[in-house]
């Protein structure tokens, strides 16, 4: 698929890195320069310095090909704009957008936007109706002291599937706060809690950290 990201935010980032992973071709659109810079360092050459709101910055970046636009940028208006150009003049199969404010979502759908939404996580589950094999979802970030909250899925083949949450490396200051698991409601593992395959984990971590979590809870599967 090729998908349109417009902003250039930590999510932004996040979600275009997941992407590439999975084999999307992905452009981003982002305003401010420095932003914009620091994505190519981190991903390559895929970034539009612009507002992604405007019909000549979207024709830019190649919406008439565009399979779909999500919207991330902080403000709700932008979003909006966004994926109402994405639609009325390129016909952008499907759009979706970043709440703010979830009292606009109502006003959203009546506008056209195929999916607002106010979480990360949620628009990589839409994007994985076409590629169902994503491990982890980024939910959201802790903007005072960096750290990330994260979604991890314990797929059959992970290798901490069998293991006690003591016996995992965890990286230091990260923690699995909470532990989601089908037919029961979600709890708070302890140290002696048996891991499960399909178990879901919310987890707190860093950017920086994030690889060696996805190693110390998945292993190999974590590069599948």
């Amino acid at each position: 698929m090729y998908i349109l990201v417009v902003g250039g935010n930590r999510i932004s980032r996040h979600l275009a890195r997941d992407l590439l992973r999975e084999g999307h071709e992905v452009t981003v659109i982002e305003k401010d320069a420095q932003s914009c810079s620091q994505i190519e360092e981190e991903l390559g050459e895929i970034c539009l310095q612009g507002d992604g709101s405007q019909v000549f910055m979207l024709e830019a970046a190649g919406a008439e090909r565009a399979d779909m636009l999500i919207a991330l940028t902080d403000a709700d208006e932008d979003n909006l704009v966004a994926c109402q150009v994405a639609k009325n003049s390129f016909s952008v199969r499907r759009t979706i957008a970043r709440l703010g404010n979830p009292q606009h979502k109502a006003l959203f759908e009546k506008l056209g936007v195929d999916i607002p939404i106010s979480t990360s996580s949620l628009i990589l589950e839409h994007v994985q109706e076409e590629v169902p094999t994503h491990s982890l979802t980024h939910l959201t970030e802790l903007e005072d002291n960096e750290a990330e909250i994260v979604a991890v899925k314990m797929l059959p083949n992970a290798s901490g599937v069998g293991k006690r949450v003591n016996e995992l490396s965890l990286p230091p200051d990260n923690l699995i706060c909470l532990l989601i698991r089908k037919g029961e409601p979600p709890f708070i593992p302890h140290e002696d809690t048996l891991l499960q395959a399909d178990d879901r984990l919310i987890a707190s971590t860093y950017p920086e950290t994030e690889e060696a979590l996805m190693l110390a809870l998945l292993g190999d599967a974590s590069h599948q």
